[in-house]
């Protein structure tokens, strides 16, 4: 009689595949900790009503978020075509904006735009206005100047003002990325389009910046992270997004504790499912080696 061998003892204990000092034990955990504050939102009234006040902000973080990142990629993109310009006004231009801008914090740049960039560019805008009034009187482009002259501040809302701050700032980052990508294209990438009769701006569009994207993308996956988080900056001017709706709460209630508790878990929330998503799609976009 034959009798077969069990499986070795490091094989016997597994989960999905793994040995148990594989397990991923942080998930268990946030998850254990999620479950109970999620226990604590749906049966305590304090925790239901501190969530119910706080979670009217998710809608306003989440524009924060998605269209900074989106003014983020577009001009860091530019910015990092100037990073590797040869024209050297360029490329001295691009490399100021990414020095200063991440030189600078990024509340102080949010405190910045709101109130000193903004103004600003709104008071161009008047004078352009009214120099093109002066001309274009009774013309069809006379009510397109006569709105940039009568625009004010106050017809800015801090929540833009809040996206313009973090999409600009974060495009120095993006620049950098961008950069680090068009530069690991080798050479013969380039030299075999132009072989082909490709122009330069052809080989950059077609050749060299689809590969290149496909290369950043976990950096630019971890940076759209990052932004959500640092969105949460837009609070020192007031705007409504979920730590600024925390705050509120907590000077009303004097419960600091149910209203930070929800604040991170909603953060946290957030942040995993961004992450996962993230995730996915460097996963389906990812380079076959």
């Amino acid at each position: 009689m034959t009798v077969k061998a069990g499986p070795p003892a490091g094989k016997r204990a597994r989960f999905l595949g793994k040995p148990p000092a594989e397990w991923p034990w942080w998930v268990f955990f946030l998850g254990a900790v999620g479950l109970f504050l999620l226990y604590l939102i749906l049966a305590n009234p304090d925790y239901r009503d501190t969530f119910q006040y706080i979670a009217r902000g998710v809608p306003v973080t989440l524009r924060l978020t998605l269209f900074g990142y989106l003014i983020a990629i577009s001009w860091g993109l530019i910015v990092g075509l100037g990073r590797t310009a040869s024209n050297p006004i360029l490329y001295n231009l691009a490399t100021m904006y990414v020095e200063v801008l991440r030189g600078i914090p990024m509340i102080v740049q949010v405190l910045y735009m709101a109130f000193v960039l903004v103004p600003f560019g709104v008071s161009i805008l008047n004078l352009l206005g009214s120099w093109g009034l002066s001309w274009a009187a009774g013309t069809p482009l006379a009510a397109i100047f006569e709105s940039l002259q009568g625009l004010r501040s106050r017809d800015i809302s801090l929540e833009m003002r809040a996206i313009l701050a973090l999409g600009m700032g974060y495009a120095a980052y993006e620049a950098e990325v961008f950069r680090a990508g068009i530069q690991s294209i080798g050479k013969g990438q380039w030299e075999a389009a132009q072989s082909l009769g490709m122009t330069h701006f052809q080989t950059l569009r077609l050749v060299v910046l689809p590969q290149a994207i496909r290369r950043v993308l976990p950096p630019l996956g971890n940076d759209l992270v990052a932004l959500l988080k640092d969105s949460s900056l837009a609070t020192v001017i007031a705007v409504p997004e979920v730590t600024q709706l925390s705050r509120l709460r907590k000077a009303a209630t004097f419960r600091p504790k149910e209203a930070f508790n929800v604040l991170s878990f909603l953060y946290l929330s957030m942040t995993l499912s961004l992450t996962a998503v993230v995730r996915y799609i460097e996963r389906r976009m990812r380079i076959p080696r």
